[in-house]
């Protein structure tokens, strides 16, 4: 039988012969070379190990800009086992420890505490579990203040802007380099806070320290994209009409979103502004400014949780990610059901064994998505604390966002019953 990936080692940072490797790649990413990004200590008097760093996550920048707000000192980053496909020996030696996204793996926790409690390390989170969608941020964590009374050393937030700008979902190997890069390094518990503020204090300005809307820091700081393609593949995260409502008909190229089902369509500006240009339609002008539009959606898809209304229905190809060495297997292709029962996979595979997995509503908060993974198509990453699957659907059309959004509101639903 093989063996699944080991996730349970202990907690290490990056080993001193790899040290080079990375500064390398800070310099020529987020340094002097690269991107020069700009890091503001904030209430950062007297920090030293342990603590911990909550990052937001947008872009692959994301980590050569940590490596430059701790320099000199080395991490130990929790990571996606996805990325473990990099190479495991290169990555548990990067200081790598891997998880299975939205999992309630105790053992992990145990083993940062120990890490920092004992070893003295700084452990670095991306809390949202998953590279921004638009810009803005979604679930974080519900007990990120439990967490981090639980380990009992400082915390940090990461709040990084132009990130997501650099390199949005959509649009994953962009025209963007001309972006400025700036991030906040925020200590924004003490330990005096941790004996002074209850957990809800503590969730509160953790995330109060995590709200960003890179949109807006780019009207702020007028930085035009001048590219001929800075709209193309938005449609991956405005999937709804504002006109007909249709979900699976729109579309993007170069500067430009449009609905195939009724034809309306818009402009986007060299600061990211949205334009309806097609006479005789109608829509909210708040929509212009991408995030809202996101936003928008989301309350369509919660109007549909709240009546009862919604469901997700599909044939699935499965991959089942087995280690680093083995990678991602085709396993078959199954039917997927997410109602507010949660999500569902059944059928035969391909091994003509029978297949069932079921993630119930309360047993994962939000759930990982990626616009044509490793160019094999739109994927929807499913998981427990022993598996891993990456699952393709076959017939709908641009359903990523909206099966994203319904995962997180379906949970939310269920945690009020």
């Amino acid at each position: 039988m093989v063996k699944e990936t080991d996730m349970h080692r202990e907690l290490a940072p990056m080993s001193w012969y790899l040290v080079p490797v990375g500064l390398t790649g800070m310099l020529f990413m987020s340094g002097f070379f690269g991107a020069r990004t700009k890091i503001n200590k904030i209430n950062c008097e007297g920090l030293k190990p342990p603590y911990i760093v909550f990052s937001n996550h947008a872009s692959m920048i994301d980590f050569p800009n940590l490596l430059k707000a701790v320099f000199p000192r080395r991490l130990c980053w929790v990571c996606s086992i996805e990325e473990f496909n990099r190479g495991e020996w290169l990555m548990r030696h990067a200081g790598c420890v891997p998880k299975r996204k939205y999992t309630s793996d105790v053992s992990l926790l145990k083993r940062i505490k120990k890490a920092t409690n004992e070893k003295k390390r700084i452990v670095a989170i991306h809390p949202e579990a998953r590279f921004s969608l638009c810009g803005v941020p979604d679930t974080i964590g519900e007990s990120l203040g439990k967490f981090a009374k639980f380990c009992n050393v400082p915390i940090v937030v990461f709040n990084q802007k132009g990130n997501f700008l650099r390199s949005p979902q959509w649009a994953k190997k962009p025209e963007r380099k001309e972006i400025p890069q700036v991030a906040d390094f925020i200590q924004v518990i003490t330990k005096e806070d941790l004996v002074n503020l209850s957990v809800e204090e503590i969730q509160k300005k953790i995330e109060d320290a995590f709200v960003y809307d890179d949109f807006k820091y780019q009207a702020d700081n007028n930085i035009k994209l001048t590219f001929k393609n800075r709209a193309k593949n938005i449609h991956k995260v405005l999937y709804k009409c504002p006109c007909c409502m249709d979900e699976e008909n729109m579309d993007s190229y170069e500067k430009y979103i449009e609905c195939k089902s009724c034809g309306a369509k818009w402009e986007m500006d060299e600061y990211s502004r949205l334009h309806l240009i097609s006479e005789g339609y109608t829509w909210d002008a708040t929509l212009a400014h991408v995030p809202n539009w996101y936003r928008w959606e989301q309350e369509k898809v919660k109007e549909e949780i709240e009546n009862g209304t919604y469901q997700f229905e599909d044939e699935v190809r499965v991959e089942h990610l087995v280690n680093a060495h083995k990678k991602f297997v085709e396993v078959g292709t199954v039917h997927m059901h997410q109602g507010l029962d949660g999500i569902k996979l059944s059928g035969q595979l391909l091994d003509g064994s029978e297949f069932i997995f079921d993630k119930p509503p309360l047993s994962t908060t939000a759930i990982h998505i990626e616009f044509n993974y490793m160019k094999r198509g739109d994927a929807i990453e499913i998981s427990d604390l022993e598996r891993t699957y990456f699952v393709y659907p076959i017939n709908h059309k641009n359903v990523l966002t909206k099966i994203h959004f319904a995962t997180e509101l379906i949970y939310k639903k269920n945690k009020k019953l």
